[in-house]
């Protein structure tokens, strides 16, 4: 068995277009003369790894707290594509998924409204990938809604760059913020071999 980390380190992470970036504060230090370290943080549910519920375009979507854990938490299958991925690049991973309930799409990768049709009708409950918006960042309305109005969660800002295509158990469950859009989570691969 092996691990894979996938999570980006949340204070160098990369950050959507307008969203505010995650600051740390030290409140107190043992290297000041105090008797502990404590940091406090702030952050936008959507810095980098982190999930999308439905509520983040559906007024009356699922919030965090309302997905249940197991949309985040099982088999998954690790795609490799560069660029758009169209309807007929959709049908080909969902072949190569053999059924996975959750797929993660590798590389520079942008899911087209076409693609979204055909995971959205495909039943799996997951889709990810590495950039910070699933869809296209200069319009990602149509595509996170099309997922979305499925129920299907959204892993954005993934980190797979060494990672093969494959099947692989995963864990991303999300911090629970109760009524929030979107929280960020710690997503790890586990494979086998050594």
């Amino acid at each position: 068995m092996k691990l894979y980390d996938i999570s980006q380190e949340v204070f160098s992470c990369a950050v959507y277009p307008g969203d505010p970036k995650p600051e740390r504060q030290r409140l107190s230090a043992t290297d000041r003369g105090d008797v502990y370290n404590l940091t406090a943080f702030s952050m936008c549910a959507h810095n980098g790894t982190h999930i999308d519920a439905p509520f983040h375009f559906l007024g009356n979507g699922k919030t965090v707290e309302q997905m249940p854990l197991d949309v985040f938490v099982g088999e998954c299958h690790v795609a490799r594509h560069e660029g758009s991925v169209e309807a007929e690049d959709a049908k080909c991973i969902l072949a190569k998924a053999d059924g996975a309930g959750r797929i993660l799409i590798a590389g520079k990768a942008t899911v087209t409204a076409g693609a979204a049709d055909v995971f959205a009708e495909s039943g799996i409950c997951l889709l990810g990938n590495e950039s910070q918006s699933v869809g296209p960042e200069d319009a990602p309305m149509a595509v996170h809604l099309t997922l979305l109005r499925r129920g299907i969660a959204l892993l954005e800002g993934v980190v797979l760059d060494n990672i093969p295509e494959g099947r692989y158990f995963l864990s991303a469950a999300p911090l629970n913020l109760s009524g929030s859009d979107g929280a960020p989570c710690r997503a790890y691969l586990i494979g086998r071999g050594g």
